[in-house]
């Protein structure tokens, strides 16, 4: 059996009870060692193997999970966040499924659930912003041509930008070409609730200029928004005295 596990943001106990007993369980754990935290790992059983994937190849990660399968051993894979999101486990997923080997899915907390933490912000603020954009800029990787940045930037909501630090002078142009404004609030948060995390609090304009300011290369991912300043917003109805829901009428 093979377990794919989210790993959570980063600090080792906002990792699943769930994803935390399969980790105490495994034989065999394959970890996305470039971003995962280590410490992690600690929650492992004494007699297990553990492979840093960071160093694999698609097919070696594989081949070990074969192994454990034929001498009927249990793996771990983890993958950093809520591996749903730019965790490449489809791919893993599919080849399994060729192979006849049984896996299920543990969901985990994404680092954009962990920047909003960090900033003690909410991504839906009534008449702001009701939806989010994930998305990230294309690198040696691309994106489609459908999903750019100028494109989202249009509908003027949250947007949370993965994976994208080193090319942020860019992104800043991007995003005002597509309809924000330079002035637009903005935030870089790097390692959200790891013990080095940082936020920066800036502009859309000022993205790439507050990044080389702090050192601020990689493993961070950037909110862009009116959210991000706490701008005025509408009282939610869910808790208004004056609105009927299921569960309470309203007052008079």
């Amino acid at each position: 059996m093979v377990h794919f596990v989210g790993a959570g943001p980063g600090a080792p106990d906002l990792i699943t009870i769930r994803g935390k007993q399969y980790l105490e369980e495994a034989d065999v754990i394959i970890y996305a060692g470039s971003l995962v935290n280590p410490k992690l790992l600690e929650y492992s059983k004494d007699v297990c193997t553990i492979h840093n994937s960071a160093k694999m190849t698609l097919e070696e990660v594989i081949s070990v999970i074969e192994r454990a399968e034929a001498a009927g051993k249990t793996t771990v894979r983890l993958h950093t966040g809520d591996p749903c999101l730019y965790g490449a486990i489809r791919e893993q997923m599919d080849i399994l499924d060729e192979k006849g080997i049984s896996y299920d899915y543990c969901p985990g907390v994404s680092s954009f659930c962990g920047a909003a933490g960090a900033l003690n912000l909410e991504y839906t603020l009534p008449d702001i912003s009701q939806s989010v954009i994930i998305t990230r800029m294309e690198g040696r990787t691309p994106v489609p041509a459908k999903e750019s940045i100028q494109s989202f930037a249009a509908h003027q909501a949250t947007m949370v930008v993965f994976l994208s630090t080193g090319m942020l002078e860019e992104l800043s142009r991007r995003l005002i070409e597509g309809g924000y404004t330079e002035d637009t609030p903005a935030a870089i948060v790097y390692k959200a609730t790891w013990d080095d995390e940082k936020t920066f609090v800036c502009t859309v304009g000022t993205l790439a200029r507050t990044a080389k300011e702090n050192n601020i290369t990689k493993t961070a991912l950037m909110i862009i928004g009116d959210v991000v300043a706490g701008a005025h917003y509408d009282r939610s109805r869910l808790y208004d005295p004056g609105f009927t829901t299921e569960f309470r009428k309203a007052s008079k």
